[in-house]
This record gives structure tokens, C-alpha cells and sequence, in this order.
């Protein structure tokens, strides 16, 4: 890591935070679901007074761009966006299913990955990664949002992580899935190892320019209640 950074995302049923700072790494993770909005800033406040760090002191903050929950991914996004307008700081968004594919290559020793996460309505969200050369991981395609249905049949097993293996488990065994029940949601801690990427080459924007990623077309999704 060469930059000290400050990684957040609440888009899914897990608030998820990290920070880098001075050579030391400091995480929290919790499944709370409907609960990122009031957990965030005072977790965030309290992994910066461990750290003894000010905000002021980053590089930038690294936020979950999604795909996910919409209301999670918007608190995300917002959170950054107000924390970095506060000290002028940088953003990097990154992907949560990059995330889980990452955490995947790293704990699991595996060169090539498919990312899974429950997009409810009988969809999910899929990416598919593959280990590169230079030790990062490179997106195979485009992130999607499709039916459990369309998951691609693989002629040798290939590692799965996500919540959308769990909620469609009868398409592991046909599709060739190899299911990782220990990478569900997604972790801010390898989001570090994204964004500092990210700020290494400086693919960083303005606390305006932050965009979530929500893959579905969000028309579509306001039309059940609920599921805004």
C-alpha cells in the first residue's frame, strides 16, 4: 500500500469499513442490515481515533460503487462524497463484485473467480475475474444483471463467491460452481488494495464526479414497493 486511504461500503447487508494508515490496517465488518445509515459515521469516527488520524491526513476514501441494495449503494456514495468534500479529498469507487473476486484470489489461491451477489426480484448481479500477471485481477466481460437461469455452463469447475449462490443454490451443481460460502458480501479491506491501485494511477475523481454503479436500470426497480 502506498497510499493511506479510507475504504467504506454499505451496499449490501454488510457495513464494511477500512482504513490504511501509516503502515497499520484497521477493519470493521458487520451484517446490519437497515442499519448503515446509523452505524456509519460514528464506526468511521471511531477507527479514525484508533488510528489517531484526522481525515485530513488521507490520500482519499475508496467507496463501494456497487452493484447492490440501491439505498446502500446511494449511502456509500454519499457518505464519501460529504467526507471528502469536508477535507478536499480525492474518491475512488470500486466494484463490489471486483471485491469479493479479489478477496477470492487472495485467501482461496484461485486464478479465476465468478462474483455473485442476490439482486432479488429472481436476478443477480455476475462478474467474472481472472488473476493477471502483474498480480492483479482483470474483469472477463462486463458486470451484468441477469436471471439465475442465464449463468453460464462451465466445462471445469470455476470458484463462486456471493450471496447469490446462497439464494440460488440449485444452479451450482449444473453451471460447474465451485461455492465459497466463507465470501458472501463484500469487504472494505480489499477495497484498499483497489483503490490504492486506483490512486497509483491516478484514476481518482472529485467528491462531485462520484458515481454509483447500480448495473439494474433503476426505472424498473422503483416500480415494487419496497424495493427502493
Amino acid at each position: 500500500m502506498k497510499h493511506n486511504l479510507l475504504a467504506i461500503d454499505a451496499s449490501t447487508e454488510a457495513l464494511s469499513l477500512a482504513l490504511y494508515f501509516n503502515g497499520q490496517t484497521y477493519r470493521y465488518f458487520e451484517e446490519c442490515p437497515q442499519q448503515h445509515s446509523q452505524k456509519i459515521l460514528p464506526q468511521i469516527e471511531q477507527m479514525l481515533d484508533k488510528a489517531n488520524c484526522q481525515l485530513k491526513d488521507l490520500d482519499g476514501i475508496v467507496f463501494g460503487r456497487g452493484p447492490g441494495s440501491f439505498t446502500g449503494v446511494r449511502i456509500s456514495v454519499a457518505i464519501a462524497q460529504g467526507l471528502a468534500y469536508s477535507c478536499d479529498l480525492p474518491l475512488v469507487g470500486v466494484s463490489t463484485l471486483e471485491a469479493m473476486a479479489l478477496q477470492a484470489v487472495r485467501e482461496l489461491k484461485v486464478e479465476q473467480v465468478i462474483s455473485g451477489i442476490d439482486a432479488r426480484m429472481g436476478e443477480i448481479y455476475l462478474a467474472q475475474y481472472e488473476l493477471a500477471s502483474d498480480g492483479c485481477i482483470n474483469l472477463l466481460g462486463d458486470e451484468v444483471v441477469c436471471s439465475p437461469e442465464d449463468v453460464k455452463h462451465y466445462d471445469t469447475a470455476i470458484n463462486a463467491v456471493g450471496t447469490a449462490w446462497q439464494a440460488y443454490p440449485e444452479i451450482a451443481g449444473p453451471c460447474n460452481l465451485v461455492v465459497s460460502n466463507d465470501i458472501r458480501l463484500p469487504d472494505a479491506f480489499y477495497m484498499l488494495e483497489l483503490g490504492d491501485i486506483a490512486f497509483s494511477h491516478g484514476l481518482t475523481v472529485k467528491a462531485a464526479d462520484a458515481q454509483p454503479h447500480y448495473v439494474r436500470d433503476t426505472v424498473t426497480w422503483k416500480k415494487l414497493p419496497g424495493r427502493e
